[in-house]
């Protein structure tokens, strides 16, 4: 069934993700399945301000942990590797109790942009 408004999301998501492709995909273009990947991680960790945060921030309520902070850690890495499970779990439970309230209030921040 055909939805103008879901459409016009769609066709605009295909844009930006064709952009991002264009970007990681230097020499042949035949690779670019290859290189999708990076492309939505690129999508997912950018912030929208739209939203005031980004859409892995909205699905999973934590910010993403880049490669690089896995060999060098950060601040936030270490002081999660610092808890116990007991603690890290409380913690986590918190985090998604949240979530609903974060989504909310980017949903109406989208409304007023």
């Amino acid at each position: 069934m055909y939805n103008a408004l879901a459409n016009g999301l769609a066709e605009a998501f295909n844009k930006t993700l064709c952009n991002l492709l264009s970007k990681v995909v230097a020499k042949s273009k035949r690779d670019w399945h290859e290189k999708i990947w990076e492309a939505l991680w690129a999508y997912r960790t950018t912030y929208k301000n739209a939203t005031q945060s980004t859409p892995y921030s909205l699905v999973y309520d934590v910010e993403a942990v880049l490669p690089l902070e896995v060999y060098i850690p950060s601040l936030r890495i270490s002081i999660q590797e610092g808890l116990t499970s007991d603690e890290s779990d409380k913690l986590r439970l918190a985090e998604l109790e949240a979530l609903d309230e974060k989504r909310l209030q980017a949903q109406q921040k989208l409304k007023c942009y």
